[in-house]
């Protein structure tokens, strides 16, 4: 799972823009994802030491029965600034190196971040499954953009949320009452099948559990992770 060198950013917004453009028009927006499933990633990346090293989490669980498979942490130097619309240029390359330290690769991913709900309908989930070629969903608390009509309070429910009249995701009642996620393809996923794959793999918490697993992981180190 690594990108082409045509890919790479030299961290400059001129790149940035020129690179998101292009590999926007990559992004698949049809169910390419492996029937059954067997495993979902979760994947997670924050700042550390004051934004200069960035920590990333990755965690593998079963899909039947979400039992955790395997969880990885890796630190890596943070060598780009931080663009406004392009944070996905500045962590790619701590989220390939974190799932590549999987024991195998995720037959869907679970990103904390948008996919195509999203400024520029490119956010985390999108770069990283282009990149790689791993069917990918973006989850996010709260919107960055667009409107939804109401939302019913009951676990489950789901409403369209567009953006000049172009549907980018779902406003997601994961929990009865609580407030909604954000739910989006990032790439190799189709707009109608996200939210029941993402309640799918949701239990108790508002953030499905592969998700939930790798956000647990952030301040904490898992069992038997290798270092990274």
């Amino acid at each position: 799972m690594t990108r082409k060198k045509t890919d790479t950013w030299d961290g400059t917004v001129a790149q940035a823009h020129a690179l998101q453009e292009a590999l926007v028009q990559r992004v698949q927006l049809k169910d390419g994802f492996a029937k059954p499933l067997n495993t979902i990633g979760g994947v997670t990346v924050t700042a550390e030491d004051e934004g200069a090293r960035l920590r990333a989490v990755a965690v593998l669980v079963d899909a039947e029965s979400l039992d955790l498979i395997d969880a990885q942490v890796a630190h890596v130097k943070a060598t780009t600034p931080y663009v406004p619309g392009f944070l996905s240029f500045r962590v790619m390359p701590a989220l390939l190196k974190v799932v590549s330290m999987l024991p195998a690769a995720p037959d869907l991913v679970l990103f904390d971040g948008d996919g195509i709900a999203h400024p520029h309908r490119f956010g985390i989930a999108s770069h990283f499954g282009v990149a790689t070629g791993l069917p990918t969903i973006g989850i996010s608390p709260r919107p960055l953009l667009g409107t939804a009509m109401e939302l019913h309070t009951i676990r489950g429910a789901y409403v369209a949320l567009r953006e000049h009249g172009q549907q980018i995701g779902w406003l997601l009642r994961s929990q009865a009452k609580a407030p909604p996620i954000v739910v989006s393809p990032g790439h190799r996923v189709a707009m109608p099948s996200v939210a029941d794959l993402c309640m799918r793999f949701t239990t108790d918490d508002r953030i499905p559990e592969p998700l939930r697993l790798a956000q647990a992981f952030t301040t904490t180190t898992p069992p038997h992770a290798k270092a990274g």
